[in-house]
């Protein structure tokens, strides 16, 4: 079969499927060694002497050397889910050539060769239309030369497909090398403190060999899965690998709260926060078990912290590989909890940047790793944006130096508070974007765009009109108008009700005076830029694809 006739034909879903049957075999690993585990401790409980003590050592080895190997499982589920994903995009590549040739009156042979058909005489290369109505009448050399870039076109998707499966190949052949040579060998004694320069981290990450990688990834899983500068790849292995330990350490806490008697508010109060974690944990757990698919890719789990109202930074798609990186930031109340949600907010900006260019491939991140505001009260100090701003800014310049191959188009995308966040950011320590995006802003932090660090014209904004964050306005402001409606009462209706530029951070980033660029939404409301039907969607799309 033919290279042109395989792609045709390749349903991408199969090895996704696969990836998710070796998820499967991790999962057993983990039950075999948690079995270990238990086994060791009621030996402990039961017989004492010398071959007690050499006994427990054997299950104890037994249980290392099993999970050892626990990475393995999510890597090759990493291999063949961008296998799938660089198929499907060669794929997408393919099918719009096909479309074009179509439209042309030419043809495709099974082996991908495209064809100008024979004309009859007297029609001096007239084209045939689609619908087999006659087309244009043009030279036999320009159909030809036509012919000659389409078929250029479809080998190019053609090479895609074969260069994916000639890396994945190679990917899985390195896996089985290393499981024969020796899967894991410790590190040297260094390590990058946590907050370290995403330089200095890359640097370090790429001196080590792999199996010193795997070693750390399999030995210290919290220390690598929430170091910007390594990998995506390492991050999402080491993170799946804490998911357990995170669950119980909620339990536990949860426990210690119960265990008071009598139960006070705060300790109720604490129970829900709790439990809701827990609920959102286990949503999230539910994304990242899920098969990929073209709208929403397999999730790679960047980091997770489930103190307080939790933290997650989750991407859709391998951010190191993609053409196009798309960074969210939700705003106020957001926590594990909405995890889900607010990921399915960057997923469908995703989906319509797929829609638009199916031939480049979109990775769309949650990046909440910040104490979003809980209460208006805390949303009307900047303290926990200018809190944010360094991680975020870390975190950008990891996802630049992790990237592989050509540097990927990277947007910032702020919502209401998370507007703030990636203005504070943007400003305080730079951000390593190519176009900032923000939308239901109360401001940004700045009162021009040229202070975020950008070309003004990568800095876009959207503000529903029924938004009413539109009605925010700064603490001086406020305090003259709640004066004026005292003495005046019959203008405070008007006054408040005014529009102007400035809004509680700064000017209104839709303001002409603030000098970026303003694209259009619908009456959706504060929360819904990401409506199917709401123009803002589009509007997101293009600037991620840069149009």
């Amino acid at each position: 079969m033919s290279g042109y006739a395989r792609l045709w034909t390749t349903d991408p879903a199969t090895w996704e499927r696969a990836g998710v049957a070796w998820r499967g075999v991790g999962a057993l690993v983990d039950r075999r060694a948690a079995g270990l585990s238990a086994g060791a401790t009621g030996l402990r409980d039961a017989w004492a002497g010398v071959a007690a003590g050499a006994a427990g050592d054997r299950l104890t080895g037994l249980r290392t050397e099993l999970l050892s190997v626990s990475p393995v499982p999510i890597e090759v589920d990493q291999v063949l889910a961008e296998f799938a994903a660089r198929l499907r995009r060669a794929r997408a590549r393919l099918a719009d050539v096909v479309t074009r040739i179509d439209a042309a009156g030419l043809g495709i042979d099974r082996d991908g060769r495209v064809t100008v058909p024979a004309t009859a005489p007297g029609q001096r290369g007239a084209t045939v239309g689609r619908e087999g109505g006659p087309g244009r009448v043009t030279r036999p050399a320009d159909r030809a030369a036509e012919a000659a870039r389409l078929s250029a076109e479809v080998g190019d998707a053609l090479a895609l497909a074969e260069a994916a499966d000639l890396e994945a190949a190679a990917r899985l052949g390195a896996l089985t090398t290393a499981a024969r040579a020796g899967w894991v060998t410790p590190p040297p004694a260094y390590r990058p403190p946590p907050g370290a320069d995403p330089a200095l981290v890359r640097r370090w990450w790429a001196g080590l060999t792999p199996a010193q990688r795997r070693w750390l990834v399999a030995h210290e899983p919290a220390r690598v899965g929430r170091l910007d500068g390594v990998p995506a790849a390492a991050r999402d292995q080491a993170n799946r690998l804490l998911l357990d330990d995170h669950r119980e350490q909620i339990l536990a806490r949860r426990r210690e709260l119960l265990r008071g008697v009598p139960r006070g508010p705060a300790e109720l109060v604490g129970v829900a926060r709790l439990d809701a974690t827990l609920a959102g944990l286990a949503t999230l757990a539910d994304r990242l078990a899920a098969p990929g698919t073209a709208d929403a890719p397999r999730a790679y789990l960047l980091g997770l912290d489930p103190a307080g109202d939790g933290r997650a930074v989750v991407a859709l798609g391998n951010p190191d590989r993609a053409d196009r990186v798309l960074t969210y930031v939700p705003g106020m109340t957001a926590d594990l909890a909405d995890a889900d949600g607010e990921l399915g907010r960057a997923a469908r900006v995703a989906a319509r940047a797929t829609a638009l260019d199916p031939g480049a491939e979109t990775s769309a991140v949650l990046w909440l790793d910040y104490d979003a505001p809980d209460f208006v009260h805390e949303a009307y100090r900047s303290r926990q944006a200018e809190d944010a701003a360094a991680g975020l800014h870390r975190f950008q310049e990891g996802l630049r130096l992790t990237h592989e191959g050509p540097p990927a188009r990277q947007t910032v995308l702020g919502h209401s508070y998370g507007s703030l966040v990636v203005g504070a950011a943007a400003r305080e320590h730079g951000l390593a974007a190519d176009a900032l995006v923000f939308v239901g802003s109360p401001g940004v932090g700045v009162d021009h765009a040229a202070d975020l660090r950008l070309p003004p014209g990568q800095v876009w904004a959207s503000t529903a009109t029924d938004d009413v964050i539109g009605l925010v306005r700064p603490p001086v402001e406020l305090a003259g108008r709640a004066a004026v409606g005292a003495a005046l009462p019959w203008l405070a209706g008007d006054v408040v009700g005014r529009p102007d530029d400035d809004l509680w951070f700064g000017r209104d980033p839709t303001d002409p005076g603030f000098g970026g660029r303003v694209f259009p939404s619908g009456r959706y409301g504060h929360t819904g830029y990401w409506e199917p039907a709401n123009p803002a969607l589009d509007g997101m799309a293009r600037i991620v694809v840069g149009r």
